[in-house]
């Protein structure tokens, strides 16, 4: 049976008013969106999750099942589903308000996955953090870590707490993808190349930088690689970032390079391999930002 991907993170109902005033609910949640974008693209996903046994549950539990991602675990760890209650600015940008409950109920042992991946609050917000620390730290000894940073000070806050619960992923991890805007919530006033820098040298085989339109940064040993972002009509910019890291692990997956075995393999990865990736994932994301919601691409609308 081929190894998938584990992911490992919050689930939520985006609430989104629109710029005309119209509300609209979309399934989401940073963790879940990597997984259905992933599924979508045809890897075998499993999501380690919460959400409660109420309507917002159902609307989250119905997309994952659409999408063909399977529970990892029981969600049923809080008492309330998520949300996020999303304002779309003039230019497509979101702006957030968060009701949420995070936990995380153990997942069972089974065969390790090909890769596994966290993001944004699931990784640094209690009670669940700590589980998903000790969780990664167990899995990579055979798979790659990827973490995605995705901050959201309005709810964890800023300042040396956070910090420090981002650097302690950051650390584990293969693989990390922090957008200019991340970044600078963490470093204020510090450049984003030389934060991606310092979160390179803390461990890391990869740092990539989402810059919105402006394009990405890929950072390892052998230096920087920028490219230029997919010029789209944006609907909003909700799950792009997801949908870009999901499409970086898609495209490393089709190279052979996730892993444990191809951890060294990411460390050297050819200058042209790495403009491929960044590619690919940017036009993932440019899919999910022509349309309303978190709403990644499937693989025939890649191809």
């Amino acid at each position: 049976m081929e190894r998938g991907v584990l992911v490992v993170g919050e689930s939520l109902v985006d609430i989104v008013q629109t710029r005309s005033g119209h509300l609209h609910e979309y399934a989401g949640g940073s963790a879940a969106n990597v997984a259905v974008a992933l599924a979508r693209l045809g890897r075998p996903t499993r999501l380690a999750t919460a959400f409660a046994d109420d309507r917002h549950g159902a609307m989250v539990r119905a997309h994952l099942e659409e999408s063909g991602v399977a529970l990892a675990c029981d969600p049923g760890a809080v008492e309330r589903t998520s949300t996020a209650r999303a304002t779309i600015g003039t230019a497509g940008a979101a702006e957030y308000t968060f009701d949420l409950d995070w936990r995380l109920h153990p997942v069972p042992p089974e065969e390790d996955p090909l890769v596994a991946h966290t993001c944004s609050l699931g990784a640094v917000l209690e009670p669940g953090a700590d589980d998903v620390v000790a969780l990664l730290g167990r899995l990579r000894e055979r798979s790659t870590v990827s973490y995605d940073v995705n901050a959201r000070p309005a709810v964890t806050g800023t300042g040396p707490v956070l910090v420090e619960r981002v650097e302690r992923v950051v650390a584990i991890a293969d693989l990390v993808k922090a957008s200019d805007e991340d970044l600078e919530a963490l470093y204020p006033g510090r450049p984003y190349a030389e934060s991606a820098a310092a979160l390179l040298a803390t461990g890391p085989a990869v740092v990539v930088v989402t810059r919105g339109a402006d394009g990405a940064l890929w950072l390892d040993d052998a230096g920087p690689v920028e490219v230029a972002s997919e010029a789209v009509e944006v609907a909003d910019t909700i799950g792009a970032g997801d949908t870009f890291g999901a499409g970086l692990l898609d495209a490393l997956w089709e190279r052979g390079r996730l892993g444990a075995e191809g951890r060294e393999a990411l460390r050297a990865l050819p200058r042209e391999e790495v403009v491929e990736v960044l590619g690919h994932a940017a036009r993932a994301a440019a899919v999910t930002v022509s349309r309303p919601g978190a709403d990644p691409p499937y693989r025939h609308e890649l191809d």
